[in-house]
């Protein structure tokens, strides 16, 4: 795994080469290549994008010459026209269309398998998750595998709704996951360090716990301003980060239960 300003990348390093999963920023692409060539002299093949967030997928247009990009066919889309994205609150970005390079050029609906370095590295769709076109990449043989930003470390997740993103399909993608994995399995995370099966799990108790609190206040009338001031989300005050607060996953919560188009 290599750490940086952006999210985390996975890297299979072997006899066919290396594939990288996410290549952060743009101009974090010298420092990428440079801690790859420390590890091995083998080309890069391939870069697989878990979601089209500019920390996870910035990269690109400096690999895009050098290595076939691939991701979701959702990912391609919104890397050529770009727009906003954001929870459809305080939460809130835009992105610019992609150049040419920074295209996926091999996509993918369900499942996409890549066979290299004694690998089945495996890329799974799972909908409406953190976006609505997120992949969960599994390396079969090593027990690794990446979460994308489905599962972070840093607090409340960030869900893009304007993006067809939601909480309920985030429950969903780790839920879906976690039933297919061993208990020593290796785990990393969209951002933040190695994780395990156990901490895979407090965090989607917590989202299956908030998500039930948040439903139950909205079914009994609360507006969102009610929720805020209410500090509804207090019993998991540990969650609330600078990035994303309680309010902001609030938020993200109460439009998705009344129902409210996220706004652009």
């Amino acid at each position: 795994m290599l750490e940086g300003e952006g999210g985390n990348i996975a890297a299979s390093v072997g006899f066919d080469g290396v594939v990288i999963v996410d290549d952060q920023y743009a101009p974090l692409a010298e420092k990428i290549r440079a801690a790859l060539q420390g590890i091995t002299d083998k080309p890069l093949r391939f870069v697989i994008n878990t979601h089209y967030h500019f920390d996870h997928a910035g990269g690109n247009e400096r690999f895009g010459g050098e290595a076939t990009i691939v991701a979701h066919d959702n990912v391609r889309r919104r890397l050529m026209t770009g727009g906003w994205g954001g929870n459809g609150g305080a939460v809130k970005f835009e992105s610019a269309p992609g150049v040419p390079t920074a295209l996926p050029v091999v996509t993918f609906g369900a499942t996409l398998t890549l066979y290299l370095n004694g690998e089945d590295i495996r890329a799974m769709h799972y909908p409406a998750a953190h976006t609505d076109g997120d992949s969960v990449v599994f390396f079969t043989r090593s027990n690794v595998v990446h979460m994308g930003d489905n599962f972070v470390t840093y607090g409340f997740p960030f869900v893009d709704r304007l993006a067809g993103g939601s909480v309920k399909g985030m429950i969903a993608a780790c839920d879906g996951v976690i039933a297919q994995l061993p208990n020593n399995v290796t785990i990393i995370p969209g951002h933040g360090p190695v994780s395990s099966l156990a901490d895979l799990q407090r965090y989607v108790d917590m989202l299956k716990a908030v998500y039930a609190a948040v439903e139950k206040e909205v079914k009994a009338g609360k507006s969102l301003q009610q929720l805020k001031d209410a500090k509804v989300l207090e019993p998991w005050k540990q969650y609330n980060g600078t990035f994303i607060s309680s309010d902001a996953f609030i938020e993200t919560l109460h439009d998705e239960f009344v129902g409210s188009a996220p706004a652009a």
